[in-house]
């Protein structure tokens, strides 16, 4: 590639990463007037109509029925709820052919791939502003981050200094990505978006930025534009 092209990409990244900026500010804007609006709405309406109680067994268990019957129950077990396999592209991307779940449940999941590229997770999104991260985060909690068009990165002890320090700087400039710690994996250094995933040797690999450029608020995102921040930090 060209310099002139080399500097019109960089130029492109550069004004994407600035666009979800933007577009991250207002959603937040956005969200803090509803969340306003509706705790205004909440107490004129116990003022104005008071406290009404409901048959919390009925209620309970119209509820259970309902969740079991459309498989979003929050108390489901520890399955992923996944089906499918993995296949290698030529560029080395490995992707998901089957179904990943997307409910939310309040358990850990048996995931079955390490890290997780989709499925069950929990309710809370981890904080996926090009945020870094320098302990282990859970499984559940990232893959909602995926399920919002992030980008998560992880590496294991083989990975050198030199690459963890140069993907840090990669991820802390790019919007909708995380990286944290990750030992139980297959490749020292891994990308992993919602339904697809990278392993690489090192940092400087070309599949590092051609997957960031492709997956990051990509099109496999199932929520894209959904919030990477105001979620968990840890």
């Amino acid at each position: 590639m060209g310099s002139a092209e080399k500097t019109a990409a960089s130029a492109e990244r550069k004004a994407r990463a600035e666009e979800m900026r933007r577009t991250e500010r207002a959603r937040e804007r956005r969200n803090r007037l509803l969340t306003i609006t509706a705790a205004v709405a909440v107490v004129a309406g116990l003022v104005v109509g008071g406290v009404v109680l409901v048959d919390a067994q009925s209620g309970g268990k119209a509820a259970a029925a309902s969740d079991a019957k459309n498989g979003t129950n929050p108390k489901s077990s520890g399955s992923s709820g996944d089906s499918g396999h993995f296949v290698t592209g030529k560029d080395g991307v490995r992707t998901w052919t089957g179904k990943l779940s997307r409910n939310h449940v309040d358990t850990a999941v048996d995931y079955p791939m390490r890290p997780p590229v989709g499925g069950n997770h929990s309710p809370v999104w981890l904080n996926c502003n090009g945020t870094v991260y320098t302990e282990p985060v859970k499984d559940e909690n990232a893959v909602h981050s995926l399920e919002h068009g992030a980008v998560w990165v992880t590496y294991t002890g083989k990975a050198s200094k030199a690459d963890v320090r140069a993907l840090e700087a990669k991820v802390r400039k790019t919007p909708y990505t995380l990286m944290s710690p990750y030992e139980n994996q297959k490749d020292p250094i891994m990308l992993t978006a919602w339904g697809h995933q990278l392993g690489v040797r090192s940092a400087a690999d070309p599949g590092v930025d051609a997957f960031l450029a492709t997956y990051v608020q990509g099109s496999q995102t199932p929520e894209p534009g959904a919030s990477c921040t105001g979620g968990t930090m840890k």
